[in-house]
């Protein structure tokens, strides 16, 4: 497994891990994620594929959370690695890394042979984060992270209440959850200033598959179907019995339906 390395448009460095021959199958981790979310899927996919898992700058260790962070920065991240493939990619991404990975290609879809976006939170119909990710970041600020996870969790990502109590009482969970706050925070802003619509999608035309599991919360699967409707050439797969981390818990269900996909695109 190598590093690729790659200078941003604003003259940060990105970095990925890349691994594998062959098509490109190009990874956006989810929010408080990194490239290693993937490695349930990867190891079955280097045999035949190239694999490229980005890190994305707000995630990566030690990195600082700049007041100007925005999807388009992201864009900008996965385009400069994108830039030294020799080929289009099917560019693969989760919840808000899945919302990065349409926003590149909104910006550039020669370099996509496709898409697959898993459960991305665009506001399609309603902000995701608005007041709540203000109420979160507010009680966080306080010193109170088990106020602001709990925020989190309950009015963000809309998980059922006994979820959001198990996870907010257990102190790993807890943990992580304070780690990458600052990061979620700006995360969940940089969607939420893209503003209420689909109308930037209806254009474009790379395929995409949109994958959504049938347990998941009910205004991610609302937001897919409103993706689902503007663009003009997606489908969506349904994954029976998994909700917002199939990567996590069913890693062979996910890494089957990114084969069907690629051989479609790559065809």
């Amino acid at each position: 497994m190598a590093e690729l390395v790659a200078t941003s448009a604003d003259g940060v460095p990105v970095t990925a891990l890349d691994d594998g021959a062959g098509p490109t199958l190009f990874f956006v981790h989810g929010g408080g994620g990194s490239a290693a979310s993937w490695d349930g899927l990867t190891a079955s996919l280097t045999a035949d594929f190239r694999v490229v898992r980005i890190t994305r700058r707000l995630y990566a260790s030690g990195a600082s959370v700049p007041p100007t962070h925005s999807m388009a920065v992201e864009a900008a991240d996965i385009l400069a690695l994108v830039g030294h493939l020799d080929r289009p990619v099917l560019l693969i991404g989760h919840s808000s890394g899945a919302v990065a990975a349409l926003e590149t290609a909104v910006r550039a879809p020669e370099a996509m042979a496709g898409l697959v976006l898993y459960e991305p939170p665009v506001p399609t119909y309603a902000l995701p984060g608005a007041e709540a990710a203000r109420r979160a970041r507010a009680a966080f600020e306080a010193g109170d992270p088990r106020a602001a996870m709990r925020t989190h969790l309950r009015d963000i990502v809309q998980e059922p209440a006994d979820v959001v109590e198990a996870q907010v009482a257990d102190p790993k969970a807890r943990a992580a959850f304070t780690a990458k706050a600052a990061a979620g925070f700006a995360d969940i802003a940089s969607i939420d200033a893209l503003g209420v619509g689909v109308d930037r999608f209806e254009r474009l035309a790379v395929p995409t598959t949109l994958v959504e599991g049938d347990q998941s919360p009910a205004h991610l699967r609302r937001r897919l179907a409103d993706l689902a409707t503007a663009l003009p050439n997606a489908r969506v797969v349904t994954l029976t019995g998994q909700g917002h981390a199939a990567h996590l818990t069913a890693p062979e269900t996910l890494t089957a339906t990114i084969r069907e996909t690629a051989k479609r695109v790559f065809a």
